[in-house]
């Protein structure tokens, strides 16, 4: 049981897998913490433009 331990503590062959696993969960908060607030301005500067348009085509017609 010790030898089995001592194996296991010695193997390494997993430890890329977590930590790339680890990297990506860090690369997806931090890129949804940035992307949902700029969903929301790029949402109100769309509507801004799409109500100035909007004016803008029934002034012209």
């Amino acid at each position: 049981m010790k030898a089995l331990v001592m194996r296991f503590l010695r193997e390494e062959q997993g430890q890329d897998l977590i930590e790339y696993t680890l990297l990506l969960a860090f690369v997806a908060l931090v890129a949804a913490a940035v992307f949902i607030p700029t969903g929301q301005s790029v949402s109100s500067i769309w509507s801004i433009a799409s109500s100035r348009l909007a004016n803008a085509a029934a002034a012209a017609s």
